[in-house]
C-alpha cells in the first residue's frame, strides 16, 4: 500500500495487527486481452479489490503478481484514506490480437519488495529553515488570497512523474497543470522540485518547459461560462492529496468544496494518474451538484508562444507544438514542447479554437468526466523533433485510447 514516506513507519507500527477471516491469502487470475493489430506495452491494469473479492476483501499487506514465469512489479493503493487497500495496480505487455494471463496472490502478511520505482508523487510545504517537509495532504480555506496558498507549497503544488515526464498542479484558483521535460528517462522531481538550476540542466536533470500564462496550459481543467474558460475561483475550501507514489503508478488528487459555479454549488474532486512507461496522464473529474450533467466545462492545450502549430479535431483530439521561454528571468533558455489532450465520446461536447487555446468542451456523465493529457519535450534525446512526428504520435495514442485492452478477473 503506497503512503507517504514520512508516515510509513508510524502506520506500520500502529496498524499492523493480526487479522482474521477476509484478510487471509486470496488468489485470482487476471486476463488482459489486446483487441488491436498492434502490440501493446505498459498496459495499465487496475483491479477493484472490493468488487473482485466481495466479503473476502480485507487488510492486505502485500501482493504477488506473476505471468507464470516471472514476477511483475505491482502495488496496492488505498484510494480513500481508510488504510485498507482498494485497488491492485500493475502494467503488462500484450502482443497484438492475444490474451495474457496473470496470477495474483494477496496476503495479510507483509513481505519485502524490491521493485525499482518508476513513478513518484509528493508534496512539500515551504519552510523558512529550508527543510521542506513532505506531507500527505493539505486543505486551505477558500478565503485565502490565492498567491498565499500557491507560495505556501514548495514547488507550488503536488508533483508527480514517470521516468519520461513530470507534472505539477498549482495550489491556487488556477489549478493549472505545469510540465517538466527530461533529456533521458529518470526520476528527478524530488531533487529539483521544478526549480532546476543551470547546474541541474547541465547535469541532464531537465527543467520546467512551459509558460502557461492565462491559457489552459497542458490539459488543465476549467469551467466554461459565456464562451470562455474560467478558473475555480469561488470555493469554501480547496485541497490537494498524494494518494499513491509508485512503483508502477502515481496518483494526485485535488478537491474543491462548495465551488460556486454557474449559480449553483458544486463539490469537485480531480485525480491525476500516471503509469510507468507513459508520457500521458489519466484525468478523472467527479462533480456533485444539482443537474450537474447539464453543466459544461473545458480543457485543452495552449497555443505555444513561438512557432506554434496546432489543431482541433471533432473526435476529441487537440494538439500543439512550438517553442517558448518558461522562465521569463532566463530568456536564453528556450524550450520546445508538444502538448495533447484526448477526450472520449461520452464526455465530449465539441472542440473550439480561441486566441490562446485549442479547447475540448466537456460535460459530465453521471457526475464523471474522463480525459487524457500527454506531453513531450524537444530536449528528449530519443523523442519527437517536430510537429509532424508529435502529431503522428497523438493520433496513434488516440487510436489506443479508443480501443483499450480488456481486463477480466477470474476467481
Amino acid at each position: 500500500m503506497n503512503i507517504s514516506r514520512l508516515t510509513h513507519l508510524l502506520l506500520a507500527a500502529t496498524f499492523f495487527l493480526p487479522l482474521a477471516g477476509p484478510a487471509m491469502a486470496q488468489t485470482f487470475t487476471v486476463k488482459v486481452t489486446n483487441p488491436s493489430s498492434q502490440d501493446r506495452r505498459h498496459v495499465p491494469v487496475a483491479i477493484d479489490l472490493k468488487k473482485t473479492l466481495g466479503k473476502k476483501a480485507g487488510h492486505f499487506q502485500s501482493v504477488f503478481v506473476s505471468d507464470g514465469h516471472e514476477e511483475l512489479a505491482s502495488q496496492l493503493d488505498d484510494l480513500n484514506g481508510d488504510l485498507v487497500a482498494d485497488e491492485l495496480a500493475f502494467v503488462c505487455n500484450v502482443p497484438a490480437h492475444s490474451t495474457a494471463n496473470f496470477n495474483v496472490e494477496l496476503s495479510a502478511t507483509a513481505r519485502q519488495h524490491h521493485y525499482e520505482p518508476r513513478t513518484a508523487a509528493f508534496m512539500k510545504v515551504w519552510d523558512r529553515k529550508y527543510r521542506y517537509p513532505y506531507i500527505n495532504s493539505i486543505e486551505y480555506q477558500g478565503r485565502n488570497e490565492p498567491l498565499a496558498t500557491y507560495d505556501a507549497i514548495y514547488g507550488h503544488g503536488a508533483q508527480w512523474e514517470s521516468e519520461l515526464v513530470g507534472f505539477r498542479v498549482y495550489m491556487d484558483h488556477r489549478q493549472s497543470i505545469d510540465i517538466y521535460g527530461k533529456p533521458t528517462p529518470q526520476l528527478v522531481l524530488d531533487k529539483t522540485n521544478f526549480y532546476s538550476t543551470r547546474e541541474d540542466i547541465a547535469a541532464g536533470r531537465g527543467c520546467d518547459i512551459l509558460f502557461a500564462g492565462a491559457s489552459v496550459g497542458a490539459g488543465s481543467f476549467r469551467g466554461y461560462i459565456d464562451g470562455q474558460p474560467t478558473y475555480v475561483d469561488s470555493v469554501e475550501a480547496r485541497g490537494q492529496r498524494v494518494i499513491a507514489s509508485g512503483p508502477v503508478r502515481a496518483i494526485v488528487e485535488v478537491t474543491d468544496k462548495n465551488w460556486w459555479y454557474n449559480n449553483k454549488t458544486l463539490q469537485m474532486q480531480q485525480r491525476y494518474t500516471i503509469w510507468t512507461g507513459h508520457r500521458d496522464v489519466e484525468v478523472d473529474i467527479h462533480v456533485i451538484g444539482d443537474n450537474v450533467d447539464g453543466e459544461q466545462f473545458c480543457t485543452g492545450v495552449q497555443k505555444i508562444e513561438t512557432d506554434n502549430e496546432g489543431f482541433c479535431e471533432a473526435g476529441g483530439l487537440v494538439g500543439s507544438w512550438g517553442l517558448n521561454v518558461p522562465d521569463k528571468a532566463a530568456e536564453d533558455l528556450v524550450e520546445g514542447v508538444g502538448l495533447g489532450v484526448c477526450v472520449t465520446t461520452p464526455y465530449l461536447s465539441s472542440v473550439k479554437e480561441d486566441n490562446l487555446n485549442y479547447l475540448t468542451l466537456l460535460h459530465p456523465r453521471k457526475g464523471h468526466i474522463r480525459y487524457h493529457l500527454a506531453i513531450c519535450a524537444l530536449m528528449e534525446k530519443e523523442g519527437y523533433k517536430d510537429a509532424k512526428s508529435w502529431f503522428n504520435w497523438l493520433h496513434q495514442w488516440q487510436a489506443e485510447l479508443n480501443q483499450p485492452c480488456v481486463v477480466k478477473v477470474k476467481r
